[in-house]
């Protein structure tokens, strides 16, 4: 791999470089839930993970036999059938764990998930419970949509770990220092948006772009992210959509975007808008020259939305390995632990929770000697450079003190139909999004 296009590279982006030449020379994540709009950005939480440690027996949820951990999630509502695979893809990888290796620290994990119904009052109600009533040690894994912000303030401001969460809204991560507790599990949706803009305009000079966005935090940064990197001069947006996440009909947006003259269109928008936009657009005899959606629709469940053979083509942005390729060791394993502890059927989805679930595991390891919270904290901003072997080639967790986007790199992933079926393919150079930048390095 080299270096295509070129900019200032700093943090986790010389890291990566300099390991990728030692390996030349030697021989590349993962919806958004409903909620309010878009939120004013909060007074920094109070508690702080440098507060001095508390003593081992009067740690919430460490026992002398288990790990106790929380997770608020969707497992009812119109899309709970879907994102209630991910809390029991981290459950079955969890009793895998305790039962080939007896848990972590001498001790069983133990998850405790509560229902959030993709609502912002129930998300908080359900994080108050496993707090104050199940005295849960931290909180790995929290959905990661709008309805996550009144969980990250009160868990910033009562010092409780909030780790991994599952979602790439970008004030979650981007103020460690006023908000300290909280770190990601995946690329923010403006680092794939900057990625979208930078292939656009070196792949599609030209072409006019429309973009439909979820008007929440998720479209917004999705849109800003785009227009960092996108060249105008290149690539004009003709006309830019929202919807709110309860609407059920899309049709008026894509025919604004047809009218304007759009020849590309970008989607960042949940499962069901997408597979919406993309039946609108049919019925109005417009197909788009390029589809681009947001990673959120990188699982085959969207064949279950709308045909393959409509959205063929369409590209997406990922960072992990795919169901598919059992012919590789960890992702055939992924396969039999969901199978033999009752997990679900494998996606790419299940992938990544695994991936999720087994950053929990090394971030515990690395604080058995300091099981607390603030111990928790010191372990999850240590991972320089950590690697999964769900992750592909050239992607790894970095994480400090001032940087808890632990995730900023990834390929373009795109729809292929095989006798008439829809599936996933990578395709093109790894890009890195780092500090809103990008850098693009042959793969």
């Amino acid at each position: 791999m080299k270096a295509m296009h070129s900019v200032h590279i700093s943090g986790k982006a010389k890291a990566f470089l300099a390991v990728l030449s030692v390996v030349c020379l030697a021989a590349i994540l993962l919806a958004p839930a409903c909620g309010d709009d878009e939120e004013e950005k909060t007074s920094p939480a109070t508690g702080t993970p440098a507060a001095t440690p508390t003593s081992q027996g009067e740690v919430p949820g460490i026992t002398g036999t288990e790990i106790i951990l929380g997770q608020h999630a969707t497992l009812s509502g119109t899309l709970g059938a879907i994102y209630s695979m991910l809390p029991r893809s981290q459950e079955a990888y969890y009793k895998y764990i305790n039962d080939t290796q007896g848990g972590v620290c001498g001790r069983k994990i133990v998850l405790k998930v509560e229902d959030d119904a993709q609502d912002p009052g129930k998300a908080l109600v359900a994080v108050r419970k496993l707090v104050e009533e199940d005295e849960v040690f931290a909180f790995v894994g929290n959905s990661g949509g709008v309805h996550h912000t009144p969980p990250w303030e009160y868990l910033n401001e009562q010092g409780v770990p909030d780790l991994l969460v599952a979602g790439g809204i970008v004030k979650y991560y981007d103020d460690p220092n006023g908000y300290p507790w909280t770190t990601s599990a995946l690329p923010d949706y403006a680092g794939e948006g900057r990625a979208f803009g930078e292939y656009i305009s070196t792949n599609l000079t030209g072409k006019t772009v429309g973009v439909l966005y979820q008007n929440d935090d998720f479209g917004i940064d999705g849109l800003a992210g785009l227009k960092e990197t996108l060249d105008l001069e290149k690539n004009e947006i003709v006309s830019e959509q929202t919807y709110e996440v309860t609407d059920i009909d899309v049709r008026s947006q894509i025919q604004r975007i047809y009218n304007a003259g759009a020849e590309l269109l970008v989607l960042y928008t949940g499962l069901g808008q997408t597979g919406l936009a993309v039946k609108a657009a049919e019925r109005f005899g417009w197909q788009p020259e390029q589809i681009f959606a947001s990673y959120i629709n990188s699982d085959p469940i969207l064949f279950q939305v709308v045909s393959p053979e409509l959205i063929e083509g369409l590209i997406t942005f990922q960072d992990y390995q795919l169901a598919h390729w059992t012919d590789v060791p960890a992702v055939a394993q992924h396969h039999e632990i969901m199978r033999d502890y009752g997990g679900p059927t494998p996606g790419n989805f299940t992938i990544f929770s695994q991936v999720l679930a087994e950053t929990a595991v090394e971030v515990l390891s690395r604080a058995c000697d300091n099981l607390t919270r603030e111990g928790l904290m010191d372990a999850m901003e240590s991972l320089d450079g950590w690697h999964s072997d769900l992750l592909i080639d050239g992607v790894n967790f970095y994480t400090s003190e001032t940087d808890h986007l632990t995730l900023e790199a990834g390929r373009m992933l795109r729809v292929v139909v095989k006798d008439g079926r829809g599936d996933f393919e990578y395709f093109g150079p790894l890009y890195l999004t780092e500090g809103g930048e990008v850098v693009v390095i042959e793969y």
